[in-house]
């Protein structure tokens, strides 16, 4: 199952997140951090990173609630999940980085929250949807 389960959630994160970071907050954090950014990105960690996420969310948080048939379990969990990845990566730069800004921290962590909310979610209803 989990497998299954990753091959639905890895699009409906990418494609979310794409949405994020491509177009809507990619002014903001151009304008907070941009001091700090790379002029490219490095996408071996950044593929890293999600493969590692996502299969964070399919085992802590989309399979128990797959397992439980609990669309909500799914909600609640995958937004402390995302808080909780989240805040380790903001949190910390927050302690240790110069001029690593407070807006930034809070934005990621609605961001970590509401992203990881809704990739368990659609995944739960597409799982459920296609007999999971």
């Amino acid at each position: 199952m989990f497998l299954k389960l990753y091959a639905i959630a890895l699009p409906v994160f990418l494609a979310i997140d794409m949405i994020w970071l491509g177009l809507v907050a990619k002014n903001f954090y151009r304008a907070q951090i941009g001091h700090l950014m790379k002029p490219d990105v490095n996408w071996t960690a950044a593929i890293i990173f999600y493969l590692i996420f996502i299969a964070g969310l399919v085992v802590f948080v989309i399979t128990p609630a797959v397992e439980k048939n609990s669309w909500t379990q799914a909600l609640l969990l995958g937004a402390l999940f995302g808080l909780a990845c989240y805040a380790t990566y903001d949190l910390t730069n927050l302690a240790v980085a110069k001029d690593w800004p407070l807006l930034v921290t809070v934005v990621d962590l609605i961001w970590g929250a509401v992203l990881a909310a809704a990739v368990s979610t659609i995944t739960y209803f597409i799982a459920h949807k296609i007999g999971l």
